[in-house]
């Protein structure tokens, strides 16, 4: 069949499954360096404990069958080797059935991981790796063309990234009707970057003109994702520099890096890789395409409805193995940032008087003088909650207890989640919790005190709390 290989994308393929390779690395180590702490058997959100209540059918996993923290280990760590290999290139010396089953041990792997993640993995970006993960397996290697079908179902996927997240603003905040959302945006979005001071303060008018490029970028530009070449190469490329300005602008783990991947696989990159000689591919590898496009077309049913509907959800996915998902981003910005600040003691009776140390968090802010850091595309888990956490206390009750019991155990693997420990020698004896309202400097203030922000105390999060015996739970005083 000739109409169903791609042979001028064949550089395009290339370019996506390395950055996808780099981005399942990327999930997989910071799994392998945090699991412990929030999902390991002394976690916040134990595996084993969840896995009782929760069914087969409805978080598939290999978790399921058997969890330990060292099975969990080896299995994170074996997916970064995989991944590692992959962006290397090895895929692409074995034969074509090798390949697929090597993409699809990914997929597997991440799957079973997402599934037993619980609050700590239910972002939108992990249904967008699984997703692209799944499509990635029927990409085939250098042993064959690329696909006709799965070129365009990676378009599909791009195209309901994009225009989810431009329908969920129109029809959300008015804000961005008036295009006056990034007015406040870069200053109150989960985690700041090292540049988001400065895109804060960027002129009014400029503001507007970023929220106008977004309604066009993720309106209407995907629409001509479907056209002939090269107007939908030009529209993957304005894809790509939105994506760039919203990493500079920002930390959104690897959600736009993975959208600039999707928006690779539609360049027509032919001009400049040249003709590629590619085998035709084989019987058995046409029908299993067909039919892994056959079910994703059956399964996008639900998101479009979702798309099209007045009550349209953002990042849901309709199936326990994430094929098909529904995505969309900031329908709602706020207009205050708000922090929860954690502090410990180690006086035996709290007074007045008394001297509170703050743990300081990776990437959320904190201390005023210190400029956010860049850290996407690894995702800081526990940062992100934090700042739910501080939008509503009923998103971090499973968890933020939990959390600071471990604080006042000196507990090793959740402080590795921290910058530092003010307590090295000998647990704290109390923690508390306090919100407090953020806002950045001004110039005039950055240049007269160094500080990025200024905060404001509002009220106690957390009462001094500490740990009545070995083997109970944490008590309020």
């Amino acid at each position: 069949m000739e109409w169903f290989s791609a042979p001028d994308y064949w550089l395009s393929r290339l370019v996506f499954q390395r950055a996808l390779a780099a981005l399942y690395l990327m999930a997989f180590v910071g799994a392998a360096l945090q699991f412990r702490a929030l999902i390991g058997e002394r976690g916040m959100l134990p595996v084993p404990e969840y896995v009782r209540y929760a069914p087969m059918r409805r978080a598939p996993s290999i978790f399921q069958l058997h969890y330990s923290d060292r099975f969990f280990a080896c299995c994170a760590w074996a997916g970064a080797v995989l991944s590692a290999a992959l962006l290397g290139g090895a895929a692409d010396h074995l034969p074509l059935w090798t390949a697929m089953l090597w993409w699809a041990v990914l997929w597997g792997l991440y799957l079973s991981i997402v599934n037993v993640g619980q609050t700590w993995y239910a972002f939108g970006w992990e249904s967008l790796l699984l997703e692209t993960g799944f499509l990635a397996v029927f990409l085939g290697n250098e042993r064959a063309a690329p696909p006709v079908l799965v070129l365009w179902l990676l378009r599909w996927l791009l195209f309901r990234v994009e225009f989810g997240a431009g329908l969920i603003k129109i029809r959300g905040d008015e804000c961005w009707r008036r295009l006056t959302c990034l007015y406040h945006h870069h200053e109150t979005q989960p985690m700041p970057g090292p540049l988001s001071w400065f895109f804060h303060h960027l002129p009014g008018p400029l503001h507007r003109v970023e929220a106008a490029a977004n309604h066009v970028t993720q309106l209407l530009v995907p629409v001509l994702l479907f056209t002939p070449q090269p107007v939908a190469s030009a529209a993957a490329g304005l894809i790509v520099l939105t994506q760039l300005w919203l990493v500079l602008s920002g930390n959104f783990a690897w959600l736009n890096w993975l959208t600039i991947a999707l928006a690779l696989s539609a360049l027509d990159l032919s001009a400049l890789a040249g003709p590629h000689p590619l085998p035709a591919p084989p019987l058995w590898y046409e029908v299993l395409v067909i039919a892994a496009t056959v079910l994703v077309l059956v399964l996008s049913h639900r998101p479009v409805r979702n798309l099209l509907s007045r009550r349209q959800a953002m990042n849901r996915s309709f199936d326990p193995l994430h094929l098909v998902n529904t995505y969309g981003a900031f329908g709602t910005v706020g207009r205050v940032r708000y922090e929860v600040v954690i502090e410990g003691t180690d006086e035996r009776v709290p007074r007045p008087t008394t001297v509170w140390r703050e743990y300081a968090f990776r990437g959320k802010p904190g201390d005023v003088r210190r400029l956010p850091r860049q850290f996407a595309p690894y995702h800081l888990r526990l940062d992100w909650l934090m700042w739910f956490a501080a939008l509503s206390p009923a998103y971090a009750r499973p968890w933020f207890g939990g959390f600071v019991e471990r604080l006042l155990e000196n507990d090793r693997d959740t402080l590795k989640l921290l910058r530092g420990n003010p307590f090295p020698d000998a647990p704290p004896s109390y923690v508390r919790a306090r919100l407090y309202h953020y806002t950045f400097t001004d110039w005039r203030q950055l240049r007269s005190t160094g500080a990025w922000w200024q905060r404001r105390y509002l009220r106690e999060f957390l009462p001094p709390t500490r740990l009545s015996s070995t083997d109970v739970p944490a008590e309020r005083v």
